[in-house]
């Protein structure tokens, strides 16, 4: 199994920044949505903003998970809408 990254732990926003090495990886997330979406997101080149990685599943509103390539560099589990609670969400490295 492959080293993975918390990025949301019993939570109902979005979470810190955490280092992701680049690569693919699987993007999963469980908890209670409330009709809230999570967002798999990388910082830009710009270093200030938020891009949502696309394709892929790594944009959910229930319990799932999602395959994604990404460059190395800063990743988030973005909370959006609705009164989630309980959203564990992790980025694991597949490669």
């Amino acid at each position: 199994m492959g080293t993975s990254i918390r990025l949301l732990d019993d939570g109902d926003v979005t979470g810190a920044a955490n280092t992701w090495a680049g690569g693919p990886g699987v993007f999963t997330v469980t908890g209670t949505f409330g009709g809230a979406t999570v967002k798999l997101q990388q910082l830009g080149p710009d270093g200030a903003t938020w891009l949502d990685v696309s394709g892929g599943n790594a944009d959910l509103t229930g319990p799932g998970q999602g395959g994604f390539v990404l460059p190395e560099g800063q990743v988030r589990a973005a909370v959006a809408g609705g009164t989630p609670s309980g959203l564990t969400a992790v980025a694991t490295h597949v490669g």
